[in-house]
């Protein structure tokens, strides 16, 4: 197993630097200092690279794109309605960054941070955790935040990331990575690809995407994906019965570090990507980042996947605690199995 530190690009008179992980059958990941961005998810199949996620090979790329391309997502992934909670009975108010909410942690969210990187190892995977300290006034979040970012890549091709948070004031803690998948050998589109979610109800959301408290059964509708479904055949139902013509939704899921929450791969059966979370949901949303013509026709090309607690859950009772307290760190882990299916 290998590691590797290259520099990537220079951001605002900085460094960015990339953090490359090779196990011993040549799968690859690499991430980026600069927004903890997971930039590489590259499977060798019979001595071909074929990569899996979406990634740019520019600073000035990822600026132009936006879509918060495969980055990782905090203090709190998704929408705060009003971008405003309270903690204990005290009210907070944060940056308003979208309309009158708090999307994906504001103006200052990790994916604006550049971490610092360590590579760690063991006889059968190799890491690098991005750490960085994060102060209450930097963010407009309470308390001062310590977060690691450790993303792991085993000799079975299962990549973990593992968000750790330690404040010093009760605070919000409720991240994820947005990573943007087409695992296709024709990655033009999303029509050769596949998504299963192991779910009963999604969210319900108000105009302007934020949830309304009602959970909503997916059975018999276009959002149902408990078996898997063609994401295109999926986009079509969609449109036939609500004119709706993107997926950018919230499900229910049950937690499991053994049996998937979700999965997902390519209509030809050569492979599979099965996905593992710690928490109650995950937000699916379908896109195309690079080309802004063909998003607004709703051509897609990409899924992003993104395992967290249910938005907003401060803000409801019944959607999971996001609360991070001062001497109880937390760590949320995300995993990803790759499967070669046929050769």
């Amino acid at each position: 197993m290998e590691t590797k530190e290259t520099v990537f690009d220079r951001l605002n008179g900085q460094d960015v630097l990339r953090y490359t992980l090779i196990n011993d059958q040549q799968t690859r990941i690499s991430v980026l200092s600069y927004g903890g961005t997971w930039q590489e998810f590259v499977v060798n199949e019979d001595g071909v690279e074929r990569p899996l996620i979406w990634g740019l090979d520019t600073m000035a790329d990822y600026q132009r794109v936006g879509f918060c391309l495969c980055q990782s997502i905090g203090r709190v992934a998704g929408r705060i309605g009003g971008a405003k909670f309270e903690i204990d009975g005290q009210p907070y108010q944060v940056d308003m960054n979208e309309q009158t909410h708090s999307l994906h942690g504001g103006l200052h969210g990790f994916n604006t941070l550049n971490f610092t990187g360590e590579f760690s190892r063991t006889a059968d995977s190799v890491s690098v955790t991005l750490s960085h300290h994060i102060r209450a006034t930097d963010d407009n979040y309470p308390g001062n935040l310590d977060v690691q970012i450790k993303f792991t890549l085993t000799n079975q091709n299962r990549v973990s990331i593992a968000f750790t948070g330690a404040t010093d004031a009760a605070t919000l803690f409720n991240p994820t990575n947005h990573v943007y998948w087409n695992v296709a050998n024709d990655r033009t589109t999303l029509a050769h690809q596949w998504l299963q979610i192991h779910s009963a109800k999604h969210l319900e959301f108000d105009t302007e995407k934020v949830p309304t408290g009602r959970k909503l059964p997916v059975k018999d509708s276009a959002y149902d994906f408990n078996y898997p479904q063609p994401i295109q055949e999926a986009l079509k139902q969609l449109k036939v019965e609500s004119d709706g013509v993107e997926f950018d939704d919230a499900y229910e899921v049950t937690p499991s570090a053994t049996t998937p929450i979700a999965a997902l791969g390519d209509t030809d059966g050569q492979r599979r990507i099965s996905l593992y979370s710690d928490r109650n949901s995950l937000i699916i949303f379908t896109a195309n980042p690079f080309d802004g013509a063909q998003q607004a026709a709703h051509q897609y090309n990409a899924l992003a996947t993104e395992a967290q607690t249910l938005p907003d859950a401060i803000n409801h009772a019944d959607f999971g605690n996001i609360v991070l307290r001062p001497g109880q760190p937390v760590t949320h882990t995300i995993s990803y199995q790759y499967e070669r299916l046929t050769k």
